[in-house]
């Protein structure tokens, strides 16, 4: 049946549908209780059905919202008999989320995978439609599974269909579903549907249910049942429509008798799906046998709907209406009964004999923690965060409550729930803590800190409490606080003197002195004061850190804030294998971030793949500072290789990043500024490109940052030179000469030598540029490049064009090995001006392919499979193996094994 008044969303669904040969996609409705959202959802599967698609599907519901992977096992439940067919490691992630496997602990990540490639693979025969009604009522692991499926299905068979409620939307992020917002239908539709519905209403009633409804079409129908005599006077015309509709469903509800009374009582608390279960606890309350024939008058009143021995309320307003109707007493009543019929399913049982209670027990609160912990090893964290909240309400010993309390707190923030984190400190705040637990509390108050903002009064705190760490003899707590702090300097400089007491504080620890969380903090809080010191300690460690890829990650992000950037990429590579073999998507995706930009400052503009896929799963795993930090590195990159006129979109997202988080704005728009300069400089438009990068040197300026103006130094001696600014370049060179003269670091070395040369005067010059040539940028093409056009380019502004020619045209080579074509094209300008014509740019096939295509020539060319590149890049194989197909004809080739000799051609070959 078409829905009245649904012509354009009925239109709009069902092209998505017919569209899914071309690419998959992910739609929500949402709008308020009653307002079509399911009915819409019927349509769009009746249409989907008739075009041969599997429709798999699943509801939300409010008393399930606790049962950790309750609506992606209704989602799975026809396909987990292929799990068998996984790889391994994802078959038992997958299988061990419904507590149907052997494995102790689940990566949810790999999980995720194994669903995705369920589906797919169902999309190789037939296209899908995964239906999610209510997915404000699922429990968070499912949604975050869903969403993780939601945000890779372009290439796929697959239409992801949901439903929610208006505020707050389950899936946060703009990129995982394309929301649709419904309205009620216009009047004439209105006065339609309620003359079909209920036809022969009086005048009056008619007029008065239109008037109440407003076009919401559930209400038509159950204020027109709701008039029926008697039962009007309880509907409150000035109530929201969502009461007024509980109302009508419990006015229906409360005439049918005992029987029926105690099946839809235990029905509205029940969270599972069993009828059998429902009877059985129903006959508990109401003292005689009960058989599905007393339940029938709830489905003929179309209160509850049922296939087999599986039940559902028959609109999510009826358990809600029923409860809120319900006394506390009867709901306990309730509850008991299902914990005494659920005595073969423990976690559940525990859940119902918990909200049975009235007072505390410890007994249940030990229980509601244990099946928090195995919540937890299923990969269900949200889900373990509401059973330990549970047990801590529960638990009668104040220091038990506080400490199960504090374990939800700490899961709260690996799912990054500040204001609840904050909540719950305030619980136990007052109460007196066990020794261990004042140490989680001490954590907890500087964690949600590490790394994000750089507001020094926070700072000032995480120091603080780390010298009480000290005093308590806690180095592992101290440490990990004053690493937090040193972090947050990275983001924005809190003073001179606070950064030295983070250093002074971290040396009153006494641990060893090439200690990679020691490093960390010396490098992180006071670069240039200790970057010698620190990559002298650097030097004493192999580039895999022995082994331990959390030392490495350490040590890598202390060799990047010192400036040695060869071996930041070298020690940041050892977590990042490690990371991407656990799943780890967060560390992951911060890991990728510094290690791009520790390639960028090298030169090694092949960066893109690992700065493209850090901004994705930044984006995934909401990390807003560093999705936008490898929002830069993008930007930056694609500026080097084919310019841009205009503001790049990167940028300006990145740039509202920084004025949403003040505290964290002067590395970020440091970092814009560079970028935006080295586009400009590419396009030979000085000016701007001095106007740019003069910001990073303004301690005033919110893009003044410390260190970043000493890598950026280099590119603003250019433009200060081609705009006349010598002298005001002369003098920033003078200061960076006095706070990094004497830094051994790979970055400083090249921005120094560099810029002595650009700036120098004629009698002094020539050295210098040969210096700069053949100095720490011998071994890095970008580097030396840039200095053998600045070199040629002297050269022949001083008439001596026959020797300006060989540097020009080994700048020119090399711009175009490495992938930069506007400085390609600036080397040959100059090679022009000397009278040499006739060059053809050649062009690279890696150039035509997007930085995620290349990252999966790589990995196909090493000879990984499709299902080890997925499992690599938390793609499906079907996805992967899309990508190649369409890579084969940008790239000239007709095989996988041609792309090894096709990827020669890349910089990475120079």
């Amino acid at each position: 049946m078409r829905l009245l008044g649904r012509d354009d969303e009925l239109r709009s669904l069902s092209g998505h549908l017919d569209d899914v040969d071309d690419r998959g996609s992910a739609i929500g409705l949402r709008g308020e209780p009653g307002v079509g959202k399911s009915a819409l959802l019927a349509e769009a599967v009746e249409h989907a059905r008739g075009k041969g698609f599997t429709v798999l599907s699943a509801r939300g519901s409010q008393s399930e919202t606790h049962l950790p992977f309750a609506c992606l096992h209704q989602v799975l439940r026809p396909l987990l008999p292929r799990a068998d067919r996984l790889p391994a490691m994802q078959r038992d992630a997958l299988l061990a989320c419904f507590a149907m496997g052997d494995s102790v602990e689940v990566n949810p990540f790999f999980a995720f995978l194994a669903v995705l490639e369920l589906l797919v693979d169902l999309a190789r025969r037939t296209p899908v439609l995964v239906c999610l009604d209510d997915l404000h009522w699922m429990d968070q692991p499912s949604i975050d599974a869903l969403a993780f499926v939601a945000r890779r299905i372009e290439s796929e068979r697959v239409v992801v269909l949901c439903t929610s409620r208006p505020a707050p939307l389950p899936f946060t992020d703009a990129h995982t579903v394309e929301w649709v917002e419904l309205r009620g239908i216009d009047g004439a539709a209105a006065a339609a549907l309620l003359d079909a519905r209920a036809p022969g209403l009086p005048p009056a009633v008619r007029e008065r249910v239109l008037h109440q409804a407003r076009g919401n079409p559930l209400a038509l129908r159950e204020f027109a049942i709701a008039l029926e005599p008697g039962r009007y006077a309880e509907i409150d015309d000035d109530l929201p429509m969502t009461t007024r509709l509980e109302q009508a469903f419990a006015a229906r509800a409360e005439h049918l008798g005992p029987a029926v009374g105690a099946i839809l009582t235990v029905a509205a608390v029940d969270d599972g799906d069993d009828l059998g279960d429902v009877l059985a606890a129903a006959q508990l309350l109401h003292g005689a046998p009960l058989d599905r024939g007393a339940a029938q008058p709830a489905f003929d009143n179309g209160l509850l709907t049922a296939s087999g021995e599986r039940y559902q309320m028959a609109h999510p307003l009826i358990g809600s209406a029923l409860l809120r109707a319900m006394p506390p007493a009867t709901r306990q009543q309730a509850h008991e009964a299902l914990a005494r019929v659920l005595e073969t399913h423990p976690d559940r049982a525990v859940w119902h004999r918990a909200s049975a209670m009235s007072g505390r027990d410890e007994g249940i609160a030990a229980e509601l923690e244990r099946a928090a912990g195995n919540a937890q090893r299923r990969g269900a964290i949200a889900s373990a965060v509401a059973w330990l909240e549970r047990a801590a309400a529960l638990s009668p010993d104040p220091q038990a409550q506080a400490g199960r309390l504090l374990s939800a707190a700490e899961l709260g923030f690996q799912l990054g729930r500040f204001g609840q984190v904050e909540q719950i400190k305030a619980q136990v705040a007052g109460v007196s803590l066990r020794p261990r637990d004042r140490s989680r509390l001490i954590w907890l108050e500087g964690v949600f800190h590490d790394g994000s903002t750089g507001e020094p009064a926070e700072v000032r705190h995480l120091v603080h409490l780390a010298r009480q760490a000290i005093e308590g003899t806690d180095v592992e707590l101290a440490m990990q606080l004053l690493v937090g702090a040193a972090r947050r300097v990275w983001w924005r400089d809190p003073g001179a003197a606070l950064r030295h007491e983070i250093v002074l504080a971290a040396h009153h620890l006494g641990v060893a002195a090439d200690d990679p969380r020691l490093l960390a903090i010396n490098a992180l809080s006071e670069p240039l004061e200790q970057g010698p010191a620190v990559i002298e300690q650097l030097a004493h460690w192999p580039a895999d850190a022995g082994g331990q890829p959390d030392a490495a990650g350490l040590l890598g992000i202390a060799a990047f804030c010192t400036g040695d950037f060869r071996r930041a990429v070298a020690f940041l590579s050892t977590p990042i294998q490690e990371l991407r073999a656990q799943g780890r998507m967060s560390l992951l995706a911060e890991a990728l971030a510094i290690r791009s930009w520790g390639e960028i400052y090298l030169g090694t503009f092949d960066a893109a793949s690992s700065a493209d896929e850090a901004m994705r799963l930044a984006d995934e795993t909401g990390q807003s500072l560093w999705a936008a930090t490898a929002r830069i590195a993008v930007a930056l990159i694609d500026g080097v290789g084919r310019g841009w006129d205009t503001r790049h979109d990167l940028l300006a997202e990145a740039e509202h990043t920084a004025v949403r988080t003040p505290n964290a704005a002067s590395s970020l728009l440091a970092g814009v500024q560079l970028a935006r300069g080295i586009a400009e400089l590419g396009a030979n438009r000085h000016e701007q490109a001095y106007g740019e990068m003069r910001r990073v040197f303004e301690p005033t300026d919110p893009a003044y940052q410390r260190i970043q103006q000493v890598w950026t130094l280099g590119y603003l001696a250019e433009a200060a030179v081609r705009t006349g600014r010598r002298d005001e370049g002369r003098a920033l060179l003078a200061g960076i000469e006095r706070i990094a003269g004497g830094s051994p670091a790979t970055g400083s070395i090249i921005a120094l030598e560099y810029t002595r040369a650009v700036l120098a005067d004629d009698e002094s010059a020539e050295p210098l540029f040969k210096a700069a040539m053949h100095g720490a940028s011998s071994g890095l093409p970008w580097h030396r490049a840039r200095a053998e056009l600045a070199f040629g380019s002297w050269l022949r502004r001083r008439r001596r064009v026959v020797e300006s020619r060989e540097p020009l045209r080994a700048a020119r080579a090399t711009f175009e090995a490495v992938g930069a074509r506007t400085w390609a094209q600036r080397a040959d300008q100059e090679l022009s001006a000397t009278g040499e014509r006739g060059w053809q740019p050649t062009s690279n096939p890696r150039e035509r392919l997007s930085p995620q295509e290349a990252q999966i020539a790589e990995l196909a060319a090493q000879g990984l499979s499709n299902r080890e590149i997925g499992q690599r890049l938390f793609l499906s194989h079907r996805t992967v193996s899309s990508h190649l197909y369409r890579m084969f004809p940008k790239l000239g080739i007709t095989s996988r094994a041609q792309l090894a000799a096709v990827l020669m051609q890349s910089p990475d070959a120079s």
